[in-house]
């Protein structure tokens, strides 16, 4: 577990913050702005397939993320929105090849059928394929008001966490270890801190380091991130477990069926439920020195150990 010398305070801290209300407007703000991002032209079977997984719905927990980190420094939401977009257009070409026959194959994502079970697994390569590209022309084509330098930390980071260093590196490593039962905790978290960790990391410090933040801000983001992070996949873990497939908008116990290692399966449902909240403590106390500013974040976080689906 990632630590801090700070005082310690725990989730239960943040009051008075109605999360329900500025994650649904954030939602809101990210659905038009990709929405708008994507126009489809010719080839018009390309884009329809990319607009197809882009805006079939989701918590958009990453741009959200994005725009409230930008917003703690004092930026603004023009500034950040056209990596916020970037980093759903990321993550959904995650999404469309993890659930490829030759990864996790499933037949639904978000309640919807896959991308391949729409258009077949060589437009849905193609898809992600183009998503991908697509996020690093956005960023730099849309960004306004922000430096190129601080522009092109983000496309680094950005990188890093969808290469062989984050995301790519991760699977690799998931893939490996299907169908092993000696597995080690160790392991588990190098898996996930590459494969979902790390593009949640880049959300939060994108959005700090075109805001203008501090080498010692991007610290406490980073332990807030890194935290959150690992806490997100435990709860997928569990949920995997114990909720419907309705719930999910995925194929429930695919873990389980694919003898995939999980925290659960190391730790137990209980166990694995104690250390994703410890995890989400260690993420609040890291913000706690902004005050009301990071009330957002630290409310997300919270939203990130309890959600239910």
């Amino acid at each position: 577990m990632i630590t801090t010398e700070a005082k310690m305070v725990t989730s239960e801290t943040v009051i008075n913050f109605d999360l329900e209300t500025y994650l649904k407007d954030k939602k809101a703000i990210v659905d038009q702005a990709l929405d708008d991002s994507l126009p489809i032209i010719d080839p018009e079977k390309i884009y329809e397939a990319m607009r197809y997984s882009l805006l079939a719905g989701g918590k958009r927990l990453r741009p959200i993320l994005c725009l409230g980190a930008c917003e703690l420094f004092g930026g603004t939401q023009t500034m950040s929105l056209p990596t916020a977009c970037a980093l759903e257009m990321i993550h959904t070409m995650s999404l469309i090849h993890d659930d490829l026959p030759a990864m996790d194959n499933d037949d639904y994502r978000r309640g919807k059928l896959t991308n391949h079970k729409m258009y077949g697994e060589d437009i849905a390569i193609l898809a992600g394929d183009g998503l991908l590209a697509y996020a690093f022309e956005f960023v730099v084509d849309k960004t306004e008001n922000v430096t190129p330098e601080r522009i092109l930390q983000v496309i680094f980071r950005l990188g890093r966490a969808v290469g062989a260093r984050g995301l790519v590196g991760g699977q690799v490593v998931d893939l490996d270890c299907e169908g092993k039962t000696d597995i080690s905790v160790e392991t588990l978290n190098f898996i996930h801190t590459h494969k979902t960790g790390a593009l949640l990391e880049t959300s939060v410090l994108s959005g700090a380091i075109l805001a203008g933040a501090s080498e010692e801000d991007l610290e406490n983001l980073t332990l807030y991130a890194q935290n959150i992070g690992l806490a997100f996949q435990i709860i997928d873990d569990i949920l995997d477990i114990t909720a419907t497939q309705e719930e999910l908008g995925k194929t429930a116990g695919k873990d389980l069926t694919a003898q995939k290692a999980t925290y659960p399966s190391i730790w137990g449902l209980e166990e694995s439920k104690k250390q994703a909240q410890k995890l989400i403590d260690e993420a609040v106390n890291a913000l706690t020195i902004y005050g009301e500013k990071a009330f957002p974040l630290q409310a997300i976080a919270q939203f990130i150990v309890n959600r239910k689906f």
